[in-house]
């Protein structure tokens, strides 16, 4: 199982944690999406930037 991560807020003006939590899952730029890992890493970097990206579950 994979996740489909796209930000959907801007980091600008967030806390330098979640600017770096943004970074660290591959999210650079608005409505940029990720494929990553169903991992418990994963999902509790998510859970920080929850009101800034939207997530599915995908099947590969």
């Amino acid at each position: 199982m994979k996740l489909k991560v796209t930000q959907t807020k801007s980091g600008i003006g967030r806390s330098p944690k979640q600017r770096a939590t943004l970074k660290g899952l591959g999210l650079t730029r608005m409505n940029r999406e990720r494929i990553l890992p169903d991992t418990s890493a994963t999902r509790g970097m998510l859970a920080k930037v929850a009101h800034l990206v939207e997530w599915q579950e995908v099947n590969e």
